[in-house]
């Protein structure tokens, strides 16, 4: 497909243009496209491993990945970051059935020397308990459905609209709405205050 027909079929804005421009061999407009998403990729990641270079190794393989398919991607109605969150999606799952994912957490990964701490063990303190958050909304997450749990994971992980977590499910609008909704009183019962 060539560069103007890509454009005719994509949305119109500087995403649709780069990602064309990618699709045609430019290196330099991938590089703003993973300028652009890696912090998303990256978050997304992060919160599944709960482990920092893991999540780092793993959206590192997700770009690696999009670069490689990027000449067969076309525009279906969401975003450019829809596919790159599958593609992570998809990635973590390979890399929970390996087993290769470390279940701790090592100390000197908690300690953030940028971070300005009063004592010790603050910074140490302030990790644990992020961690410990963690595992609760993921535990709680288990409790959802499938379908409501892929919803609350493109809308809130993956940072997508309700229209475009309704183009990525194949499902419609209102759907994803009531889907958020049932998924959120879910959570809040399992957890307790989750805000809605």
């Amino acid at each position: 497909m060539s560069l103007q027909s890509d454009l005719r079929t994509a949305p119109s804005g500087p995403e649709p243009a780069l990602v064309a421009r990618a699709r045609a061999g430019d290196r330099e407009a991938f590089a703003v496209l993973y300028r652009d998403h890696y912090r998303l990729v990256h978050r997304y990641l992060l919160f599944r491993t709960r482990d920092r270079h893991l999540a780092e190794d793993l959206a590192q393989e997700v770009f690696t990945r999009a670069l490689r398919g990027i000449g067969g991607y076309t525009w279906q109605g969401r975003q450019f970051a829809a596919w790159l969150i599958t593609i992570a999606r998809n990635l973590y799952l390979d890399e929970m059935g390996r087993g290769r994912t470390r279940r701790e957490t090592l100390v000197p990964e908690l300690w953030d020397p940028a971070r300005p701490a009063f004592g010790t063990e603050s910074p140490v303190l302030r990790e644990m308990e992020a961690i410990e958050a963690c595992e609760t909304l993921q535990r709680a997450l288990r409790t959802l459905n499938g379908p409501q749990r892929h919803c609350l994971e493109l809308r809130y992980l993956g940072g997508l609209s309700s229209e475009e977590t309704a183009v990525e499910m194949g499902r419609t609008v209102g759907a994803v709405r009531a889907l958020t909704h049932r998924a959120m009183r879910q959570l809040r019962g399992t957890v307790g205050a989750v805000p809605a």
